[in-house]
């Protein structure tokens, strides 16, 4: 599946091979940048994290090692496997193959894309219904006519000419344009919101979404971690601004602004994020970025937001020496020259960081005795918050012979968390709410953790605060664990699901389907492709999606923004509308044509238009006036309004009776006009044109009436960009 070199132990000797020829049981050696050539088990590895973002929905690299786990441990939680496709970030490692190509969890991701059902649009599917049903009734006209003829003992000749009149005067010629011009439309106003449609019907689909399954990470969020508060033991210090550009200020609870210099503990966790650490912020095109751990990058951010120049702290306070960090120390620390004097620097989890400090470093610099409990309290409190928590600490006077694992419990002073969070988009709340408002359910699918993904969907809107109702949140062994019969109404009533496999994102697709929902799924992994390609419209990310979730998507978003699918949706409801309002203005016009034959014909009467002359009309009025319904513009209040239900046909019953009703005054207009005229002494020839002339002055006006479903046609007409109004 994944064609690369592998690096296997075989006879004894290390050899490389294409991974093509790997076999079950072959040892496969890995080292940092390696991409993984096949699903590994580990038998050794040292310091092993491996990017899974592709196949599992990891956000940051995972750390791997060769620890026995349940065999029903889930894909994203197996710590003792490394999968084909991933890539090696850091470390080494052993392990044997236990699958190869299409047998690895890569290839039964290409499975299921292939197995997965591409469904019919909603507009196809009423239009094929609505053309069936058309025909057969466009047929039994004809047929009618040219029986009434033969009955009145009518020239056969004449009376087929005239069915297949009415026939081709029925038929709404225009509308196969209309559809794919309005389509177009429709794309090319999507591009200008951020959205590339690659499949013409996806454009209507849009606007019959019920319910939108969104990523988290990416979509909902910025993907870039950001540190949103630092405590300190003399109080909480709040930071603003989001993402990796340094913009921002820190602040009291009072939002007073808060200087580093008045402040020994807070400068000094500052220095310690900055410089224990081994990220780089870039800057290029107007637009910031992290080389490296994005958790080390958001340390160097706040730092810079402080005011602190890193780069100039960096040459003052050189780096001498590093203990990296590892899943058994839990932290990571290194050792500065400052001057003629020596001092250390260390970050890592809460409780490691306790179990190296003796002391606590105070706003005024002075030293004071350990509070563990108020530490662990306050590390509580914003873990609560859904922020990743790490502390920081620090010893002067150090001396480099003092610089090692054995030698640092115990030494050093405590200076305070830093808590940080991938914030949600700024117009992530917004574009939910407005989601609601049109009666759109939104729901977040992620490979991330539960209590992470709450505190977001909390922030966006999704769940109504962070301590969610029963069954609101559901993990994917949650999921598992559900019977056949309880599985449907569990995932209707969700909102947000953690954890989850590709298997698991496919049927919560399937799920919501088979309740009668037109789902929208979103995703940028190989891990989403099964998904997007069953849902009724796929959506990829296009910055950071990959070529495979874009390949079985529908619609790819240029900023990877869920305020762009909210606006999609807002375009696809604009081109229904439009269509609908072009089949309400063509269909009695064309059942119109149709009648005035039918009725000539069944009373043995002189036709009052001739069959050339619905086919003038045909050819010139579906041209010149009904395609401009297509450029009409979106009405107001169109995102206010509940999604169609999806088994409502393409025309309601008060469409059928505005068509009916408009078509038979139509043919009773016409003919009165017709006799009108005769009755004046003038020519049948004269008496017929001013019938056609009738025919085309009421399709004119009716066009404008067509312009709005819902309310007054001058109300609409005051629109000066409306199509129609050119026409």
């Amino acid at each position: 599946m994944v064609r690369t070199q592998a690096k296997v132990v075989r006879g004894g000797h290390e050899r490389t091979v294409p991974s093509a020829d790997l076999v079950p049981g072959d040892l496969v050696l890995l080292e940092s940048g390696d991409k993984v050539p096949a699903d590994l088990r580990l038998v050794r590895a040292t310091e092993l994290h491996v990017n899974e973002s592709a196949l599992t929905g990891e956000s940051v690299p995972v750390h791997k090692d060769a620890v026995a786990l349940p065999e029903a441990t889930p894909v994203a939680d197996r710590r003792n496997m490394v999968y084909s496709g991933t890539l090696v970030t850091a470390g080494h490692a052993a392990g044997i193959a236990v699958a190869t190509g299409a047998e690895t969890e890569l290839g039964e991701i290409h499975r299921l894309v292939g197995a997965a059902e591409t469904l019919m649009t909603p507009l196809t599917a009423k239009l094929a219904w609505f053309s069936k049903v058309l025909t057969i009734a466009i047929l039994a006209l004809a047929a009618v006519t040219f029986a009434a003829g033969l009955l009145r003992r009518q020239d056969a000749v004449e009376t087929f000419t005239a069915a297949i009149a009415l026939a081709v005067g029925a038929i709404p010629e225009g509308l196969p344009a209309a559809v794919t011009i309005t389509l177009a439309i429709g794309v090319a106003r999507m591009a200008k919101r951020r959205a590339v449609i690659r499949r013409l019907p996806a454009v209507e689909t849009l606007g019959s979404t019920t319910v939108i399954c969104s990523d988290k990470t990416g979509t909902l969020t910025e993907n870039q971690m950001t540190v949103q508060a630092i405590w300190t033991p003399d109080g909480m210090v709040e930071v603003t601004g989001t993402g990796y550009a340094p913009d921002g200020v820190l602040q009291d609870r009072d939002g007073a602004p808060v200087s580093v210099d008045a402040h020994a503990a807070l400068r000094w966790s500052l220095i310690a994020g900055a410089r224990c650490n081994d990220a780089a912020l870039s800057h290029d095109d107007g637009h910031w970025s992290v080389i490296g751990d994005p958790t080390e990058g958001a340390m160097l951010v706040v730092a810079a937001k402080a005011g602190l120049d890193v780069e100039r702290a960096a040459a003052g306070m050189p780096r001498v020496a590093a203990i990296p960090f590892s899943s058994e120390r839990q932290y990571m620390a290194t050792l500065h020259r400052d001057g003629a004097d020596h001092v250390v620097l260390a970050k890592g989890a809460v409780e490691r960081m306790l179990e190296l400090s003796s002391t606590q470093l105070g706003a005024d610099g002075a030293l004071r005795p350990l509070d563990r409990a108020t530490v662990l309290r306050a590390a509580d409190l914003l873990s609560a918050r859904g922020l990743r928590v790490l502390a920081t600490a620090v010893r002067a006077g150090s001396e480099p012979g003092e610089f090692d694992d054995d030698a640092l419990p115990g030494t050093l002073a405590f200076t305070g968390l830093q808590a940080m969070l991938d914030p949600p988009r700024a117009a992530a709340s917004s574009a939910v709410a407005a989601c609601h408002t049109a009666g759109i359910a939104v729901k977040m699918i992620t490979g991330d953790h539960a209590g992470t993904a709450t505190a977001i969907a909390a922030k966006v809107g999704l769940l109504d605060d962070e301590e969610p109702t029963a069954g609101a949140v559901l993990t994917g062994a949650e999921l598992a664990a559900l019977s056949s019969d309880e599985y449907p109404d569990a995932v209707d009533r969700a909102t947000l699901f953690a954890r989850v496999s590709p298997e698991q994102k496919l049927r919560l697709v399937q799920a919501l389907q088979a309740r009668g929902h037109v789902v929208a799924m979103t995703g940028d992994g190989v891990n989403d492709a099964p998904a997007l390609r069953q849902a009724n419209i796929g959506v990829a990310m296009g910055l950071g999606g990959t070529e495979v979730a874009k390949d079985a998507a529908d619609m790819v978003l240029t900023d990877d923004d869920f305020a762009t699918i909210e606006a999609a949706v807002e375009e696809g409801r604009g081109v229904f509308d439009n269509l609908t309002k072009f089949i309400t203005w063509t269909l009695p016009t064309n059942i119109g044509e149709g009648l005035v034959i039918l009725v000539a014909i069944a009373v043995g009467a002189a036709l009052p238009i001739l069959p050339t002359q619905i086919l003038w009309i045909t050819m010139t009025t579906a041209i010149a006036l009904g395609l401009m319904l297509a450029f009409e513009p979106k009405e107001a209040g169109i995102m206010t309004r509940p999604p169609r239900d999806p088994d409502q046909p393409l025309l309601t019953r008060g469409l059928v009776a505005r068509i009916l009703l408009v078509a038979t005054m139509l043919v009773a207009t016409a003919w009165w006009l017709f006799e009108w005229e005769i009755g004046k002494g003038v020519s049948v020839e004269a008496a017929r044109t001013a019938a056609l002339n009738l025919f085309v002055v009421v399709e004119a006006f009716y066009l404008f009436s067509c312009r709005s479903l819902t309310h007054s046609a001058f109300r609409s007409a005051s629109s000066p960009t409306a199509g129609s109004s050119w026409a």
